[in-house]
C-alpha cells in the first residue's frame, strides 16, 4: 500500500522503529511516554513500534521513573548484545581492528603492523582477514551475526561498480584496488555481511561528529594527522561528511616533492613522514631502528625536553615550521567552509598534541578572514587513537538503525521464475 509522497506503510513503519531506535541510542534510556515528543510519533505507533523491538530483543526494560501522581514509567533502552560490528583502520604503520557491541563498547581488538610492504594490497587484505578471525575468536561472536565490516583506508573510495568500492590511494602506490571485491573472496564472511568502505579521515570525522568533539555542532572540519594529512568537512549540506584530499593542496608552486607526485602540497611539508624528513634533512638523528611513531616521538622529546634541558634549536625550527604549514592550511579550510569547528585527530596529532595545536591555531586566525576566523573553535578530538576504526564501525551501525533495526537476511530467498518461463521449460534456448 502506497501512502504520502509513494512512500509504503512498510517505510513508515521502517522510519518509526529507525527513530525510536536512534532516539533511545543517543539520548536513552527513556519511557514510553518521553519517546512521543522526542520523535514526533503518536503513542500508538510508540506503543506498537516498541512492542515490535522488544519482541526482536533490540530494547530492554531498565528501570522506571516516578510520573506526576501517576504509575512509575518504565525505562527502555539498547540491548548491548543486540547486534557487533567490526571497525578496522588501515592506518600508515598498522592495521587495526576492533569488535564493538551495538552500543559500540569494545569487546576486542587486534593489531597487525605495517613494515616496507606495507603498502601491498595482498598484505593488507591479509592483516584485514587475521585481524577479524582474531576479535570474532576472542570474543566468542559468529561471523553471521554481525551487522558488518567498516573499514577506514586512505585515498578516494568508489562506489557504484559491479567491483565493490574501489579504492584510489595514489599516496600509497593503490591505483583503483577493488577492496572490496578482494576481501569477498577470501571467503571469510557469509554473503549477507556487508563491507562499507570509507576514506579514513571520514569515519574519524563521523565517530567525533557522533560520539566527541564535534557533538552538537551544525559543522565542522575534523583533520586526521599522521603520516599524510587529511579532512573530512561536514556541513548542514552533507550531513555524513565529505572526504577532501586537503593534503594535496599546493601550498608552495615548485616545492618539494609530494609522496603523490606532485610539487608543493601541503602534505609535503605537514604530514608526519614529510616532518620527519626535513628535521633529517636538517641535522636530526632519530634513532636507526626507530619507526615512524617512534621517531616522532624523539623529535618531540629533542624540541621539547621535560627534564629542564635546552630544547634542540634543529627540532624546535623544524616544529615550528609545521605548525606554520598547518596553520595556513587550516586557514584555507577556514574560509572555505566557514566552520563552527576545526577538530585535529590522527596519531600523529595526538602525539604533538595541546601545546602544538596552540601554535597551530594562531597561525591560522592570524592567516583566516576575520569573520570566519572570530567564529571557529580549533581543538583537539576527543576520541583518541581508537577514532577511526569507531567510526568505521558507524558505517553498518548507521545501515543497521536506517532499516528500522533489521538484518540483512542470511539466505535470499530467490526470485521466483514467472509461471510462463516455468511451463516452457526447455523449450526455452
Amino acid at each position: 500500500m502506497v501512502v504520502r509522497g509513494g512512500r509504503t506503510v512498510r517505510d513508515l513503519r521502517r522510519e518509526s522503529r529507525a527513530a525510536v531506535l536512534q532516539r533511545l541510542y543517543f539520548d536513552g534510556p527513556m519511557s514510553r511516554h518521553a519517546l512521543g515528543p522526542a520523535t514526533g510519533l503518536s503513542s500508538g505507533s510508540i506503543s506498537n513500534v516498541v512492542a515490535e523491538l522488544l519482541a526482536d530483543g533490540l530494547l530492554e526494560e531498565a528501570g522506571s521513573v516516578g510520573s506526576d501522581g501517576g504509575r512509575p514509567r518504565t525505562l527502555l533502552r539498547v540491548v548491548p548484545g543486540s547486534g557487533h560490528m567490526i571497525g578496522v583502520d588501515v592506518g600508515e604503520t598498522r592495521v587495526r581492528v576492533e569488535l564493538f557491541d551495538l552500543t559500540l563498547a569494545e569487546q576486542a581488538r587486534a593489531e597487525r603492523a605495517l613494515t616496507s610492504s606495507r603498502y601491498d594490497v595482498d598484505v593488507v587484505v591479509g592483516h584485514v582477514q587475521d585481524g577479524v578471525a582474531e576479535v570474532l575468536r576472542t570474543a566468542g561472536v559468529a561471523a553471521d551475526e554481525l551487522l558488518g565490516v567498516g573499514i577506514g583506508v586512505p585515498g578516494i573510495v568508489e562506489r557504484g561498480g559491479g567491483e565493490g568500492a574501489v579504492v584510489h590511494g595514489q599516496t600509497m602506490g593503490w591505483d583503483a584496488v577493488p577492496l572490496e571485491r578482494l576481501l569477498r573472496r577470501t571467503g571469510q564472511l557469509p554473503p549477507h555481511v556487508p563491507y562499507f568502505i570509507d576514506n579514513g579521515a571520514k569515519t574519524l570525522g563521523q565517530a567525533e561528529m557522533w560520539f566527541g568533539a564535534g557533538r552538537g555542532a551544525r559543522n565542522a572540519v575534523v583533520v586526521l594527522f599522521g603520516s599524510g594529512v587529511g579532512a573530512c568537512v561536514v556541513t548542514e549540506e552533507v550531513e555524513q561528511g565529505r572526504a577532501v584530499e586537503w593534503g594535496h593542496l599546493t601550498v608552495r608552486v615548485r616545492g618539494r616533492r609530494c609522496r603523490c607526485g606532485a610539487l608543493g602540497c601541503l602534505e609535503a611539508y605537514a604530514g608526519a613522514e614529510a616532518l620527519l624528513a626535513r628535521w633529517r634533512e636538517a641535522g636530526g638523528r632519530p634513532s636507526a631502528e626507530a619507526d615512524e611513531e617512534t621517531a616522532l616521538t624523539q623529535l618531540l622529546a629533542a624540541a621539547r625536553p621535560g627534564d629542564g634541558g635546552e630544547p634542540d634549536p634543529v627540532a624546535s625550527a623544524v616544529l615550528a615550521e609545521t605548525a606554520e604549514f598547518l596553520g595556513a592550511g587550516l586557514s584555507d579550510l577556514v574560509n572555505l567552509f566557514q566552520p563552527e569547528r576545526v577538530l585535529v585527530g590522527g596519531w600523529a596529532g595526538l602525539q604533538l598534541g595541546a601545546a602544538f595545536l596552540e601554535e597551530v591555531r594562531g597561525h591560522a586566525l592570524a592567516h583566516a578572514l576575520t569573520y570566519p576566523a572570530g567564529r571557529v573553535g580549533i581543538e583537539m578530538g576527543h576520541l583518541g587513537p581508537d577514532a577511526v576504526t569507531v567510526g568505521a564501525a558507524i558505517l553498518p551501525l548507521s545501515d543497521f538503525f536506517t532499516r528500522g533495526g533489521h538484518r540483512m537476511p542470511p539466505d535470499p530467498d530467490p526470485v521466483p521464475s514467472p509461471a510462463w518461463r516455468t511451463a516452457l521449460g526447455g523449450r526455452l534456448v
